[in-house]
Formats: structure tokens, sequence, C-alpha cells
């Protein structure tokens, strides 16, 4: 084991001594600074799951979040040095957590969350310009062949619990008054400029949207939708999508960008 591994393996073992080779100035105690310096980053990766997880701690208490992030640290180190991909099996390890199974809906909102993280991340990409996604969407013609993309930061999440009326709560009042975890909702996230943004939305709109991102006919993934679910309102799901600028391209069959 190189020193690099060893000390690696140690930071994240609170039971390992300093590992040989690692020296202080005359008159440091190397063991003393090496503590120092393994609190120093298990707080810093704690801190950062309470910066990419916020509606999960607000939900368990700091002291609980705290004690199962400092769990969760020692398990799953670090795999590479961007900082905003650590906790990316965050809600997996929160499913298999015992003292947390009083919450069962407390992983889908931690998958929730890593969504928003992704999204905040995502590339940029410009909107479609209005005029030409309304003269495409107006040709009846061609209108079911058309093929969109979507915003990088697009994504969906089916859950059995309301994680997306959960997650809303906690930006405003954080008041649950009258919510029942319970029962079950679908969730589209998205970047709005600078600003993710959660919409509870129907399964059959989660449906829609997942079809699109695989460039799948825009008729064939109304079809698709109405099937999962017969409810499903086309209209209000693409308006939606418009208002947030979340289409960024579209395309005839024939694969002429618009």
């Amino acid at each position: 084991m190189t020193l690099q591994q060893a000390f690696s393996a140690a930071l994240f073992d609170p039971q390992s001594s300093c590992p040989h080779g690692v020296i202080c100035p005359v008159g440091s105690d190397a063991s003393s600074r090496f503590s120092v310096y393994r609190n120093n980053v298990l707080s810093g990766l704690i801190n950062a799951l309470g910066a990419s997880f916020p509606v999960v701690a607000r939900l368990v208490g700091d002291a609980f979040f705290h004690g199962m992030a400092h769990v969760f640290v020692h398990k799953n180190p670090p795999d590479n040095p961007v900082m905003s991909t650590y906790g990316h099996c965050f809600a997996e390890f929160i499913q298999d957590f015992a003292p947390a199974n009083s919450l069962p809906y407390l992983a889908d909102v931690a998958r929730l969350e890593w969504l928003c993280v992704q999204a905040y991340h995502a590339a940029d990409a410009l909107p479609l310009n209005p005029q030409a996604l309304a003269r495409a969407l107006a040709n009846p013609a061609t209108l079911e062949q058309l093929r969109m993309t979507l915003h990088p930061s697009v994504a969906t999440l089916h859950s059995p619990y309301t994680v997306a009326s959960l997650w809303i709560a906690h930006q405003n009042s954080g008041h649950l008054q009258g919510l029942d975890p319970s029962q079950p909702q679908s969730a589209l996230v998205l970047r709005h400029g600078l600003n993710v943004e959660v919409f509870a939305v129907s399964s059959g709109s989660v449906a829609f949207i997942r079809l699109l991102k695989t460039h799948c006919p825009l008729g064939q993934a109304a079809d698709n939708a109405l099937h999962a679910d017969p409810g499903f309102d086309l209209s209000q799901c693409l308006a939606l999508l418009i208002s947030m600028g979340a289409i960024t391209e579209v395309q005839h069959a024939h694969e002429v960008t618009l």
C-alpha cells in the first residue's frame, strides 16, 4: 500500500493511527495533527451532504442527520475530487439505514434532492425560439412526428410518497399540516434560469417526458402516456415545459432542426 493509500484509508477509519511516513515540523505531534485533519475532512463531507440534502436534514433534525451522515461518510468515502458528485448513493444508503425506517419516504426525498443537485449542475442550453416552436406545434400534418430535445436538467421521479409536495413545503414555510406523505406522487425537476424547480405532475406526464428524452415522436409519446395514465393532459404538460424553457430543439421526422 502506498503512503497516499494508507493516508486515505486512515482518514476514514477512526480506529487507525497516524500512517507511517507522515511527519510534522519539529515540536509538533503528528498523531494529534492527523486527528485534527481527519475531523476536518469528516466535517467537510458531512456539511457537503447537508448542503445537497437540506430537506432530508430538516425532516430528521440536525442531530439525527449528522449521525446518519457520519456513518455514510465512513462507509462511502469520495471516489473523485468533484464534491458536487458526492452523495450520489446517499438515497440507497438511507433506504437500508435501519434508524430511518420510521420515515419510509426519506430515501425518495433524497432521490429527489439528488435530481435537484444534478439539475443545478447540468449543462446550459437555450430554449427554442417561441415562434419556431409555435409554428411546429401549429402544423397538424407533422405534429405527431415531431421529436423534441429537452433541457439537460430535466429529470423525473415516480414515488409511492408525496415527495414533491414535501420538497415544495420545505422551500416555503415548512408547514406539513394536512400533508399525507403516504400518497403516491410523481415529480418533474428542471432548472429554469439559475433556479432549480420541482413540480408535482401526473404519472402520464412522467411517462411522456421520459419518452421525449429518448427522442420518441410526439404522437407515440402521447399515446404511451395516455395508456399509462388515462387522465394525462398533453396540452397542460407541454404548456409547463414551454413556460419553463425546457424544450431546446424540435425536429421533424426527416430530422431537420427548427
